[in-house]
């Protein structure tokens, strides 16, 4: 039977385990698992965040879209000089690349006048979502998941539209080309519901109630998906606390008592039995 392995090795991260033959020491591949478990959150909030205050502002001059992009390349500054530190030949690795180019990209080069607005700068901030894909094995099971939600529903949106489209076409003008049925189609499917298009056919509403129902049902496994990876990536690095063994249950006094009792009548009869059998021995010749 193979040996229990110690408690630091079960609560290596899988981060960790992907670069176990590279780093320095075991101290530092614990300190990486540490270390993996709690960035995960500032890199999250460093990913997002940047990309929501993008959205809300047409420009980065404003002081909060200044403030979060800063503090977001420096949440990922500190995560590529970590690795650095910790693994051996990070940077000659595809991760380590990647990382550095991302922090190169994301750099604060929009507070240069005519570079805020650059394409590609947009393009590095939504390449720092990727990068939350390496620290954690949850996480990669939650793309890989949400991937196959979303093919799914592109597929349903695809049928959907087209169902609706050779319906309604001859007789409803509002669906009077493919993209308008496709426009539709999205808008039936993330259950927003402007109602600028309506079927009126029998085969147009079918179509419609499978794509409410296919948009009930992704919003429920992306938000399911999303709190487990999000949520669930300490229960995979930490091990469970080892328990202690189950204390022997307490024996009343009073069989305690009865139990010397017998032990005690038991030990008279043998005295009596070797008394009988030494008194027939001498009398038998």
């Amino acid at each position: 039977m193979e040996p229990t392995p110690p408690p630091t090795r079960r609560r290596i991260s899988a981060e960790a385990l992907r670069s176990r033959h590279e780093v320095r020491s075991p101290e530092d591949l614990q300190r990486l698992s540490d270390f993996n478990r709690q960035i995960y959150l500032p890199l999250m909030l460093s990913a997002i965040l940047p990309i929501v205050v993008a959205v809300g502002n047409a420009s980065d001059d404003s002081g909060v879209s200044i403030a979060v992009n800063v503090a977001a390349w420096i949440v990922f500054i500190i995560d590529l000089v970590v690795h650095v530190r910790l693994i051996r030949g990070y940077l000659r690795s595809a991760v380590g690349i990647f990382d550095l180019v991302i922090v190169i990209i994301t750099a604060p080069w929009f507070l240069i006048p005519g570079v805020g607005g650059s394409q590609i700068l947009v393009l590095a901030r939504l390449a720092r979502l990727v990068r939350l894909l390496f620290v954690t094995k949850g996480a990669r099971r939650a793309a890989a998941r949400l991937g196959k939600v979303g093919v799914f529903a592109m597929g349903m949106v695809l049928f959907s539209s087209w169902m609706a489209y050779v319906a309604e076409h001859p007789t409803n003008p509002e669906f009077a080309t493919f993209g308008d049925a496709m426009w539709w189609g999205i808008v039936t499917l993330t259950t927003v519901g402007y109602g600028d298009v309506v079927p009126i056919t029998e085969k147009g509403r079918i179509a419609g109630t499978a794509l409410m129902l296919t948009g009930i049902a992704t919003l429920g496994l992306i938000s399911g998906t999303l709190a487990s990876a999000f949520g669930g990536h300490h229960a995979e690095a930490t091990p469970p606390e080892p328990q202690e063994p189950p204390a022997p249950p307490a024996v009343p006094t009073d069989l305690v008592a009865e139990l010397a009792a017998v032990r005690d009548e038991l030990a008279g009869l043998q005295q009596r039995l070797a008394a009988i059998t030494d008194v027939a021995s001498e009398t038998i010749p």
